[in-house]
């Protein structure tokens, strides 16, 4: 592997040629200026034109959104056609399931669908990623391949700054929908990239990169951070640093570099936030004297000291067994 986080592409150039014949194998050889041109063609953000914004926490009141931007996949195939052609890279999936597990956010047994998809760039070498998504998504197999091919693309650095997007919020409308987006920063964009601006977390790998042995989970541990810390305004300070003590023992998400328990906080963060949802649609029916009462069993003064989700489940149960009672 290169100092710059990227796999030897000269030597893996090299390796993929032997496998051809003739002036087609010398085609493919490339030296190692024309590989470091091409990297950073690659690694060129996406006209804004195919950038699109997705929400990723909402408040409590559900009018303000959290928002990221992504570029659907087949921004990244047509990046790959415009600079080898068709031709010139080739992908290849593989699909698993895993064992039933209990899922922790409504404890229901499922398995999830694992995606792995290698990439090859003739000339540059291969990589691979895996995507995820649980099996009783009707489209899971789709979101799972799309996930692991764009992972994979941000090995060669293609698409890899998006990884660096902190969430933006904004306001929602009825339907949850963003009512505005926000401007994408300079460095963002093609012509500021080519000034040379850069985002200030920019690191050297996203740590999802396996097939050429690239294991950095820096700018990945730093994505989930961020998406951890987007948390706090939608659960209140109870839950948010509830949840860090009792996971990570900790008070800082940017501390955790644990890829995998930064994934479970934030999963066990979302599963409090659609507790805090149920709480709501149960209030509309009992009032808010119910939610008193169950509070004051349990010895606490507001729903703002609930710190564990354990406790939250309690109440949730609870207050939507007495808004069935009143209907």
């Amino acid at each position: 592997m290169s100092s710059n986080g990227h796999a030897d592409a000269s030597s893996a150039g090299l390796r993929e040629s032997r496998s051809l014949t003739g002036s087609a194998a010398m085609a493919l050889v490339k030296d190692a200026e024309e590989i470091t041109r091409l990297i950073r063609q690659l690694e060129v953000p996406f006209e804004a034109a195919v950038i699109e914004w997705r929400v990723t926490n909402t408040s409590q009141d559900r009018t303000r959104g959290q928002v990221i931007p992504y570029a659907d996949q087949r921004a990244y195939t047509d990046r790959l056609n415009t600079l080898f052609t068709p031709a010139g890279w080739t992908r290849r999936y593989s699909i698993h399931t895993s064992a039933n597990f209990e899922r922790s956010k409504d404890q229901k047994i499922v398995a999830k669908v694992l995606v792995t998809c290698e990439l090859t760039i003739f000339g540059l070498g291969s990589h691979s990623a895996t995507g995820e998504e649980w099996a009783d998504n009707d489209n899971a197999g789709t979101a799972a391949e799309a996930q692991a091919f764009k992972r994979t693309c941000s090995c060669f650095g293609l698409g890899r700054y998006l990884y660096y997007f902190e969430g933006t919020w904004v306001d929602l409308d009825k339907r949850k929908r963003p009512r505005s987006v926000p401007e994408l920063p300079k460095w963002a964009t093609s012509e500021g990239w080519a000034q040379g601006l850069r985002p200030k977390a920019l690191s050297k790998s996203n740590g999802a990169c396996n097939g050429a042995k690239v294991h950095d989970g820096g700018s990945e541990a730093a994505a989930l951070a961020k998406a951890i810390e987007g948390m706090a305004e939608p659960l209140g300070r109870g839950l948010y640093r509830g949840l860090l003590r009792d996971l990570a023992r900790a008070w800082n998400p940017r501390e955790i570099q644990d890829v995998s328990l930064l994934q479970k906080i934030l999963e066990h963060m979302r599963a409090a936030e659609r507790g805090l949802r149920r709480v709501e649609a149960a209030l509309d029916k009992t009032g808010p004297e119910a939610l008193a009462r169950i509070l004051k069993a349990i010895g606490l003064n507001s729903l703002e000291r609930v710190d564990n989700l354990e406790t939250l489940k309690r109440i949730v149960l609870e207050l939507e067994g007495a808004s069935e009672s009143n209907s």
